[in-house]
This record gives C-alpha cells, structure tokens and sequence, in this order.
C-alpha cells in the first residue's frame, strides 16, 4: 500500500502494532523499543524500518515534530491485574514520558494502548489527569475497550485502546465496529501446525480445541517464563486439550500420547502474527515478546479509522 501518512512508535515491542499501522496504511519514521531481543524481531522482519535500540526516558522526538500519527504499547505492569496495580507510583509507568513527547512532537494523531485494568475505577483520576494534559495541547482524547476477538483473533484478549485526534480531526474519527464473522477457534487455527510433523491425533485434538484461546500472558523481564501465565489461564488451556506449564520446541511427534504444548510459532499465530513473521531469540525471550504482543489485525482496524479521519482534513485541506 502506498502511503501519504507517517508515524512515530514508542515501546514497539515484537512489531504486532506497527505490522498492524502499515497494514492501515502508514510509513514508520521510526520505531523505540528497549529490548534486544524485540528490536531483532523487527529488524529481521522489516530490514528499511528505522529501529532504535535505547531507552524511551532518554530519547527525544526532535526531528519528528508534525508526523501524522504518534502510536506506542506503553508498559501494562502499573496497571494490570496481575500486579500490584501501583499505576502512576510504578517506576514503569511511562505515560508521562509519551506525553511529554505529544507536546514534543505535535503529531496529528495518538494512539497508545494498554491492559484492561487501566478502565478500572482505582484509575480514574489518573485517567482523568492524562485526558486533561492532552486537551492543553490541543487534542480530543477517549478511551476504548477492545476485545481482540471482535477483530478476527482466535482469543478474547481484551485491551484498552487511547485515540487522541488533534482537535480539528476530531469529528472524522470513529472507533472501529467488530467484525460480523466469529474468530476461528484455537482447533482451527492451529490444527495444520499440530500435524506438521505427522501427528496423527491432531484432527481430534482440533475438534476438542472448539474455542477461542484465553489471553496469553508473556509476562515481563523479570517475571515469567515459557509457559501460558498462572493457574487460571493453565487450568484454561487444559480445557482447550493444552499443556500450558511450559512450550514446546516443535509440535508433536508421531505417536504422541498427552496433551500438546504450544510452539512459539502457534503462540504468534493466535496473536495475530502472520506466518512469516520471524520471532527473534531462544523460547523465552520469543514468547516473551509473543505474549506481551498488540495483534496486528486490531492496531489496523483501529489504524485504518485514524487514516480515514487524516485523509478527511486532508482532502479539506487540498480543497
């Protein structure tokens, strides 16, 4: 797709949001992400992409200022579930950072997003405080929960998604409808690779598999391993006929008796990942990365109705 709009990323992560924005339709100027490991993934992927390897508090968007779109996954742990919930009193939080680089930049656009406990109400001030920073210079924010599967991914996956449009691109912006189709269950997205190296119980496997998938966990840097998250979400995949207590190298062998595990590959797949997307490091850093991912098929749903609402003013503007 040729494209006229522009982006910034902060916190790319394994790539799924911007896969997702140049789906939509946009250019990426560049892309700031921390971790090794997730910086190889994209770079493998998307060679011409300019990736940033360093941290986010120490870089500055001089020489980005006026891009169309600012977009960026910024860290869950302040404000997930599975935490203590220390929202703006977690040294992780990094909203004041991306703030600081809306003013900064002036990008038209802004979409930043999160996990679900952020909507909750021991956040709504701080909610209240980000919306209030953002008017001061000049946008209309608001904020969105998206369920994953409504977008055509094979698991639940709710995340909370942030739109702020400049104040005078407002008006154009709506937030994505679900898709009428059902997503595929886990038996069937996964079926072909359960059986790719000939095991012969992956048909009745994938009929069991009649659901979609509970939400991966990747866990972060200092916590979590190569499996699928705590006791919950395991006792989840169990019903689902798999072993969530670790991963698998490769998918079952002939004559395999048990419940299968997950490959990173399957992992990526049920995040939204196409096939040849390439998963950079050893298990547990990719699934990492895999786990942790915003799934591209959202980020261009919502991508897409930020591009309509930029080409709107733009064919004002020509006009």
């Amino acid at each position: 797709m040729t494209s006229s709009f522009t982006s910034v990323e902060i916190c790319a992560g394994a790539g799924g949001q911007a896969l997702g924005l140049e789906q939509a339709g946009f250019e990426h100027l560049a892309l700031v992400e921390y971790e090794h490991a997730a910086c190889q993934t994209i770079r493998a992927n998307r060679p011409e992409w300019n990736v940033l390897e360093q941290d986010l508090l120490q870089w500055s968007g001089k020489g980005y200022e006026g891009v169309d779109l600012l977009a960026g996954g910024v860290p869950c742990p302040p404000f997930s579930k599975a935490g203590k919930q220390l929202g703006a009193e977690d040294e992780r939080n990094l909203f004041p950072k991306a703030i600081d680089l809306v003013d900064e930049i002036r990008p038209r656009a802004v979409m930043f997003e999160n996990v679900r406990g952020l909507l909750d109400a021991v956040f709504d001030t701080y909610r209240n405080d980000v919306e209030s920073q953002l008017r001061k210079l000049g946008y209309t924010p608001g904020w969105r929960l998206v369920n994953a599967s409504d977008f055509g991914v094979p698991q639940l996956r709710p995340r909370v998604i942030f739109v702020a449009m400049r104040n005078d691109l407002s008006e154009h912006f709506r937030w994505p409808t679900p898709h009428d189709a059902q997503p595929p269950t886990v038996g069937e997205t996964l079926r072909d690779l359960m059986a790719e190296r000939g095991w012969e119980g992956a048909d009745v496997w994938a009929e069991r598999a009649s659901s979609i998938a509970p939400t991966l966990v990747g866990g972060s840097k200092k916590h979590g391993g190569p499996d699928l998250g705590p006791t919950r979400a395991r006792a989840a995949w169990a019903a689902l006929g798999v072993d969530g207590r670790t991963l698998a190298e490769e998918a079952p062998e002939p004559g395999f008796v048990g419940m299968p595990r997950l490959t990173v590959r399957m992992a990526a797949r049920i995040q939204g990942f196409p096939d040849d997307w390439e998963i950079w490091g050893r298990k547990t850093a990719a699934y990492r990365q895999v786990g942790n991912a915003f799934p591209a098929p959202v980020a261009r749903a919502v991508g897409d109705n930020i591009r309509k609402a930029l080409s709107v003013r733009t064919l004002h503007a020509v006009a």
